[in-house]
């Protein structure tokens, strides 16, 4: 059951049909000062990042997609190939199913074959914590992929409006930060659309959580995805009506940056370009996320997900040329335009 319906999760993100239709990133609202003398080299504009303790030559992260075992052995394997190739970080779709049976479903030591030096990050749902996940089940996680921290995806929305949800969320927080204490490879706090507050990531950072992606609304609703796999009408207006819940993505990372400076940030949640990265960057986020933005390339081959991501790459190497940023820490702090909000 659980398989048929990741399947279903993946084809309606598929469709198109799953995006927030009123609430935007809030990054459409931020300009940059143009440069009209950058000084600089465009090819030697450096865009490494450290990132869970290793280096990214763009900071990227390939934020996690999910599908039934077969889809994401697939996926994963074209997803990984193109990660080492451009040397940025994935983030696998959850391994729950892997973890709760046999197999492999999808996710085995083989992405390490494929790309043995790439930031790998595992995951499972914060829900799992209370229906008999813990630090067993985390260490597996990591250890059937090779991974490099774990991430621990926050549903909430999600998991109220679904049929099938888990919706005994107490507790979570100190099963939280037993995992990130107990570990020996960092934990990522991530939500998946509706954004993380800076008093939420505040609790996480005090625990151990050692990233705070923030995953904000502007992007994929999964109150929507959920709406259109309902048959019952009550119960599909119902996930409707949330289609637009959230804290946008830019405004979710400024916030949790002013209020935890020291943090590791991960923007993602409706990131469409590399100048959409750039702005995430300006506002705090140190590696930026993107998911259905590059979903339907990882379905058709590794080419096609290095053909999305060298785009995305060349937009953000050219909005630093153009403010007059040769790193990613000048990036963060480049004049702005004051338009309005």
């Amino acid at each position: 059951m659980i398989s048929d319906r990741k399947n279903q999760h993946l084809d309606i993100v598929l469709s198109g049909k799953a995006q927030s239709n009123a609430v935007t990133t809030g990054l459409e609202h931020i300009v940059f000062e143009h440069c009209a003398l950058p000084e600089l080299d465009l090819d030697a504009i450096d865009l490494s990042q450290p990132f869970v303790g290793k280096r990214l030559e763009a900071p990227l992260l390939v934020s996690s997609m999910t599908g039934g075992p077969a889809r994401a052995e697939a996926i994963n394997r074209n997803l990984a190939a193109a990660c080492a190739e451009l040397g940025i970080a994935l983030g696998v779709g959850s391994q729950r199913i892997a973890i709760e049976g046999d197999g492999a479903d999808g996710f085995s030591s083989d992405l390490r074959k494929v790309a043995p030096d790439i930031v790998l990050l595992g995951n499972f749902g914060a829900a799992q914590l209370n229906t008999g996940f813990g630090l067993d089940q985390a260490r597996r996680a990591v250890e059937m992929i090779g991974a490099d921290a774990l991430i621990i995806h926050l549903n909430p929305l999600q998991e109220a409006v679904q049929p099938e949800g888990d919706r005994d969320w107490r507790g979570l927080l100190d099963k939280i930060g037993a995992l990130a204490q107990g570990l020996d490879v960092p934990v990522v706090a991530k939500e998946v659309g509706g954004g993380i507050s800076a008093k939420v990531a505040g609790a996480l950072l005090e625990r151990g959580v050692a990233v705070i992606d923030v995953a904000g609304a502007g992007g994929t609703s999964w109150a929507a995805v959920e709406a259109e796999r309902i048959a019952d009408p009550m119960q599909a207006e119902l996930a409707r009506s949330f289609t637009n819940w959230g804290i946008p993505t830019g405004a979710a990372i400024a916030a949790v940056r002013a209020a935890h400076p020291e943090a590791v940030i991960v923007g993602s949640g409706g990131i469409r370009s590399g100048l959409d990265v750039a702005k995430a960057i300006r506002v705090g986020a140190d590696v930026v996320g993107q998911a259905a933005g590059v979903l339907s390339a990882s379905v058709d081959s590794v080419e096609a997900v290095v053909a999305h991501f060298s785009l995305v790459i060349a937009q953000l190497r050219i909005a630093c040329f153009c403010t007059g940023s040769k790193d990613l820490a000048a990036l963060k702090q480049a004049p702005l335009v004051a338009i309005g909000r």
